[in-house]
């Protein structure tokens, strides 16, 4: 039969026509992301939106999980393409396909490459948070050079544990804490002290490492602490990882662009230790980068901005080593400043479990219960039911969303038939029923992101370069 034809209005005009008009109780605070997958209302939100100024959530973060192909990615295009037109600076901290770098030069970003030849980051390097900490001197200055310590241990600690498949021993973190202060303290002024750099500190054995070391005066019992150490610095520079962070940035991020995407897609897929250092070193970067626009922000020195990021692709930096766990809370947990909203994408919470200890295991999993959105495409029904023992999902949910996950019909010769669950998603906050949505994307979006793309016969599109658009 053919469907009655729909009508809406606002309830001034429609309160004539009772009892045919009903609230559908959609969220319109927000991004436009689609329809009600039932009534037809059209349904926005986002991270910020909801944090801000519907006061949905109480933690302007999204995490979303489905099956490859669903449209996760899309989803999360658009709230960046709507987000922007509000003022709020997209992040991209590591795109590994590509999925957002045609989007963000379509805004007018910036689009940085990390590579072997393509670029790299200096670990060392304090960066933005460096350069604010500079500007705004007195106490606040100290404040903020203190957390740009902070920031620059975690994340040589963190290439540690990439390179070692295990975590850092408290001991070696103490020596490196105080091999960068005293690095620091003798760095000449304008440049960024350097991987090789820490590796001479620690040959050298200068006062303020043998201190915490506990070696006594004696030369051998020094050797033998830091040795393990030494070598794990070694390791990364002589290693695969030591054309990518051995060197300047030759490339930063810009604090005034409209958007920012850190492209690590010319990484191979099997190249997991530099994937996930890559990543780390894209994350830290990024966050510095938003601590010290709110430093500036909060010393009336420049403009209040929000921002967004993007961590995608979660899996992948997780499997790489025991203990990035900690290494991914720490840097997201760093900056203590307020307009940050993040989203994390990934496929599953088998993810999770697939990780070496159950403390990671636990971590990671917390991070989808601190999450104040919850956002599912397809997952199969075992998936869906152990969701439902983190967010709180109804049977009926759980029926929807494994409906989604399956693949489409044995459609005819020439001709393509999408898989039922492309563009569906389901928004679960907190305990409330979850809000069904259907995308429908633009011709425009469909230009800019193209998964598929290598499959294409026709020619990339080409997009005018953003303001500093180069390689790292």
């Amino acid at each position: 039969m053919t469907p009655p034809t729909m009508w809406r209005a606002t309830s001034v005009q429609a309160c004539g026509l009772w009892p045919f008009a009903a609230g559908s109780g959609a969220p319109m605070s927000g991004v436009p992301l689609g329809q009600h997958l039932y009534t037809g209302a059209t349904v926005c939100g986002d991270p910020i939106s909801w944090f801000t100024r519907a006061r949905y959530i109480s933690n302007p973060s999204l995490f979303m999980l489905g099956m490859p192909g669903l449209g996760k990615s899309t989803l999360v295009n658009r709230m960046l393409i709507g987000l922007s037109a509000t003022g709020v600076v997209p992040l991209v901290l590591g795109d590994l396909k590509p999925d957002y770098a045609d989007t963000v030069r379509a805004l007018g970003g910036q689009v940085i490459s990390i590579g072997r030849g393509v670029g790299g980051i200096n670990i060392l390097d304090p960066g933005a948070m460096g350069a604010a900490a500079r500007r705004i001197g007195g106490e606040a200055g100290k404040a903020l050079t203190a957390e740009t310590h902070g920031r620059v241990l975690n994340m040589v600690a963190a290439l540690v544990s990439v390179v070692r498949s295990r975590p850092m021993d408290d001991h070696e973190q103490s020596v490196l804490s105080a091999a960068l202060h005293h690095l620091r303290e003798r760095a000449p002024a304008g440049r960024a002290p350097l991987l090789p750099d820490l590796l001479a500190v620690l040959q050298e054995g200068p006062d303020r490492v043998r201190a915490v070391t506990l070696d006594r005066g004696d030369a051998r019992r020094y050797h033998a602490a830091v040795d393990p150490l030494h070598r794990s610095l070694l390791g990364i520079l002589d290693g695969p990882l030591g054309d990518t962070f051995a060197s300047q940035t030759s490339t930063r991020i810009d604090p005034h662009a409209p958007a920012v995407c850190i492209d690590i897609s010319r990484i191979g897929e099997a190249d997991t230790q530099l994937t996930a250092g890559a990543m780390l070193a894209a994350w830290s970067d990024g966050l510095g980068t938003v601590a010290a626009s709110h430093a500036l922000a909060d010393a009336g020195l420049t403009p209040r901005r929000w921002f967004f990021t993007v961590l995608d692709e979660l899996w992948r930096p997780l499997r790489a080593a025991s203990g990035i766990v900690d290494r991914i809370d720490a840097l997201t947990r760093l900056n203590r400043s307020l307009g940050l909203g993040d989203a994390k994408i990934t496929h599953t919470l088998k993810d999770a479990e697939a990780l070496g200890n159950e403390s990671d295991r636990a971590k990671a999993r917390g991070f989808v219960e601190r999450a104040g959105m919850v956002v599912c495409a397809g997952l199969p029904r075992t998936e869906m039911e152990e969701l439902g023992k983190v967010v709180g999902l109804s049977e009926r949910e759980i029926d929807l969303v494994s409906s989604w996950s399956s693949p489409p019909g044995w459609a005819t010769a020439g001709t393509y038939e999408e898989p039922p669950g492309r563009g569906r998603f389901l928004i679960k906050v907190g305990g409330r029923p979850g809000v069904p949505i259907k995308v429908a994307i633009t011709e425009t979006e469909r230009d800019l992101h193209n998964t598929n793309s290598r499959w294409a016969a026709s020619e990339p599109r080409q997009w005018p370069a953003g303001p500093e658009e180069g390689a790292a």
